[in-house]
């Protein structure tokens, strides 16, 4: 067994999910409303800025966050922007339980430490 046959493989079924499938139709309806995709593209700016910003070992102050929160409610109202959250999120799951798997697996070489 080739361990990178095995990544291009779940690679391939990443891409082919349903949830990717979603994740592109819901961009493209956003894509085609300017103001969702100006409003969807300020709200990742930001959150890129503070991600930037935490890397660094800077946390940003609890206004911003709050105001970011805010921002996240305000732009779910959109039923456009809704969708793509709702798969981004089911997206992120789907990666997170997989990189669970991949984790316990190896658990074993390190003891009950990871």
């Amino acid at each position: 067994m080739n361990i990178y046959d095995k990544a291009n493989e779940l690679a391939r079924a990443l891409k082919e999910s349903e949830e990717v499938t979603e994740i592109t139709a819901a961009m493209k309806l956003v894509d085609a409303d300017p103001e969702s995709k100006r409003m969807l593209d300020n709200f990742r700016n930001r959150q890129n800025e503070l991600q930037q910003q935490m890397m660094t070992g800077e946390m940003p102050a609890p206004e911003e966050m709050e105001k970011m929160e805010n921002l996240f409610e305000v732009l779910s109202m959109n039923l456009n922007i809704r969708r793509l959250f709702e798969a981004e999120r089911r997206l992120s799951v789907i990666i997170q339980d997989v990189n669970k798997i991949i984790t316990d697996s190896l658990q074993h070489l390190y003891g009950d430490e990871m």
